[in-house]
């Protein structure tokens, strides 16, 4: 059953590459039955050895437990949700096909119980992500963004071949078995799998790739952002808790490194002037929470909060994407009155900005105050308790804008789209736009926004204590008391204090996108792009020109050289030997030829001749015989 849970849409997606006719009913149809998998699967909890090391003791294969069974129904929701939401606008085979193969490879990934299946899902995600990023070709912008997050993730992912290599060189490539690899490869097999982690949810320096991200289609960004790839490194952090902690440091690093992540880009949301980006910052934030909840060993905290965010932000992008498609753009000042235009879209959008903002009982409510219950250092603390704050500020900017008065322009005759633009770029294949949000696209908001508002009974104790057993923390701390109504009125009182304030701003004329001084470097991710390609791209590519000066100058003039004088000393040794040895040849081909012209006058064609030839050879060998007696 794991390996059908993989193979399914893997080889659906490879048909619809090669087929490339009938996608939406073959994307559909090999999603559904994948979500069905995924819903045995997480029941039976099968195992599966694959892989020839397996027989060497070296690894697992594929093993469904209660955390990857989690993972692998929301991935396989998650799935099917978007796909719908594609079969509206993007029906071309390429898509369905990629998107496929790009569920397969997270399923992979979550089901893998080694880091050599591990890592092949891990790699295959990041191909995935290259070519659906850049999916529309034809743009270089798209293309090149496409890159960026491939390269950028690509340079951590070097840390997982680390720490396969590790693990090997410590005697084992289980998962399960990491905390107990001896040092020093249990040190490495931790920092390469940290880097990886980080790298793939664009925690930290790696956080810009994600606002590159935001260049590919919506379904894909709703995909990437909810259920894979970008989740992919949260997860893997959860999985592996039991080695940060047994290293010492692992986990201090990953813990800081989250809730660090969690404030600056939650800062980064909050300055944004377009909508996908203010939703990109606000992922790379909410997985700090994820990814900090591993560092403090809350399994079941994290859990939560990775799944409902699935939710949540599966939900927000698509609703992002509808009117990116129908508008032409995504700026914030210009989605005035999308919500009342489309309320189905609007609607379900309120409800995951909502969700977004930890307001109660919507599910981010009560799982990032599980976190927090986790967090024991007061500074950290302290650092996810704003970022708490600033995700209801950003979660209440967004919503001002889709809800506030005003004609939704920049739509022609018909709802086309007008723009482009680096905000306005149409979400959509050409000749695919409408003007309206039909049910291909609000249907699947419609239930992940029940997931959004539902998935808060997680907070109740009893479920809470379930949840916990499921994704193997038993006897887990729930919620602390009056945690999560501090949190929730918190969140309220930020969430009206951004909407009266907005909304005054708005009443007064004053232009939306005024920025407050100072917060152009958070509305340029911090300049981490640039910082990158100062400090890392540059140095990088000016020594590889230097290396290729140096193989084209010097290593390819000594290559030719020793060929020049290897001819040369040929050369030399041709001219004195030379004629002799072909003197020689010529000589013995001179004697066979008249040697063979002395024999052919004996054939006459005579017989009498022949027969006194013979009687002379005869009359020899007689004499010859009486002599030699």
């Amino acid at each position: 059953m794991n390996a059908l849970l993989v193979l399914l849409p893997a080889a659906a997606g490879g048909l619809l590459l090669l087929l490339r006719r009938a996608a939406r009913t073959i994307s559909l149809a090999a999603a559904a039955l994948t979500l069905a998998v995924a819903v045995g699967a997480a029941v039976a909890r099968p195992a599966a050895d694959v892989g020839p090391y397996v027989g060497f003791g070296l690894g697992e294969g594929l093993a469904v437990d209660g955390l990857s069974a989690v993972m692998a129904v929301t991935v396989a929701a998650a799935g099917l949700g978007v796909l719908v939401f594609a079969a509206g606008r993007l029906r071309e085979a390429r898509f369905h096909g990629l998107m496929l193969v790009f569920v397969a490879a997270m399923l992979l990934t979550v089901t893998a119980a080694d880091l050599v299946l591990l890592l092949v899902g891990w790699e295959v995600m990041g191909a995935m992500s290259y070519a659906l990023i850049g999916y529309w070709w034809h743009e270089p912008r798209r293309v090149r963004s496409g890159a960026v997050a491939f390269v950028t993730t690509r340079a951590g992912d070097l840390g997982l071949y680390v720490a396969a290599g590790a693990a090997l060189a410590g005697g084992t490539l289980r998962l399960a078995g990491l905390d107990g690899i001896g040092a020093p490869w249990r040190d490495l097999v931790a920092g390469g799998i940290v880097l990886a982690a980080l790298g793939k949810s664009a925690q930290g320096p790696f956080a810009y790739w994600l606002s590159r991200a935001m260049d590919g289609p919506s379904p894909v960004s709703a995909l990437l952002h909810s259920a894979t790839m970008v989740a992919a490194g949260a997860y893997l952090l959860l999985r592996v808790h039991g080695l940060l902690a047994a290293t010492g440091w692992a986990a201090v690093v990953v813990t800081w490194a989250g809730a660090v992540t969690a404030l600056l880009l939650g800062a980064v949301a909050v300055a944004q002037r377009e909508l996908k980006q203010l939703l990109a910052a606000s992922t790379c934030a909410q997985l700090g929470f994820v990814v900090a909840a591993a560092g403090a060993a809350a399994v079941a905290g994290g859990a939560a909060h990775l799944v409902a965010h699935a939710a949540v932000k599966s939900l927000l992008f698509l609703a992002a994407g509808a009117w990116l498609s129908v508008l032409g753009t995504q700026r914030l000042p210009e989605l005035a009155g999308a919500g009342r235009r489309f309320p189905q879209a609007g609607l379900a959008f309120a409800v995951g900005a909502v969700a977004l903002a930890g307001v109660p009982p919507l599910s981010l409510w009560v799982t990032k105050d599980l976190i927090l219950t986790s967090v024991r250092d007061p500074w950290l603390h302290a650092m996810l308790l704003v970022a708490a704050l600033l995700a209801a500020a950003y979660s209440a900017k967004a919503l001002h804008a889709v809800w506030r008065p005003g004609p939704s322009t920049r739509t022609g005759e018909g709802g086309q789209p007008r723009g482009g633009g680096a905000g306005g770029r149409p979400d959509t294949a050409p000749g695919r736009a409408s003007g309206s949000v039909g049910p291909w696209e609000w249907g699947p908001m419609g239930v992940l926004a029940l997931g959004a508002a539902g998935l808060g009974v997680v907070g109740l104790p009893a479920v809470f204590q379930a949840w916990a057993r499921l994704v193997g923390e038993p006897g887990a701390a729930g919620p602390a008391a009056g945690g999560p109504a501090l949190s929730g009125v918190l969140a309220v009182a930020v969430v009206l204090g951004t909407l009266a304030a907005r909304q005054r701003a708005a009443t007064r004329a004053q232009p939306w996108d005024v920025a407050a001084p100072g917060t152009a470097v958070f509305r340029d991710w911090l300049g981490l792009e640039r910082a990158a390609v100062g400090v890392v791209w540059r140095p990088v590519t000016a020594v590889a020109r230097g290396v290729a000066w140096f193989d084209d100058h010097v290593v390819d003039a000594a290559v030719e050289g020793v060929a020049r004088a290897g001819l040369g000393a040929a050369r030399l040794v041709r001219s004195p030997f030379e004629g002799g040895v072909d003197g020689v040849v010529r000589a013995v081909a001179r004697a066979a030829a008249r040697l063979g012209r002395l024999v052919r006058r004996l054939q006459t064609g005579l017989v009498h001749t022949y027969l006194a030839q013979a009687v002379t050879v005869l009359i020899l060998l007689a004499v010859a015989f009486v002599i030699v007696r």
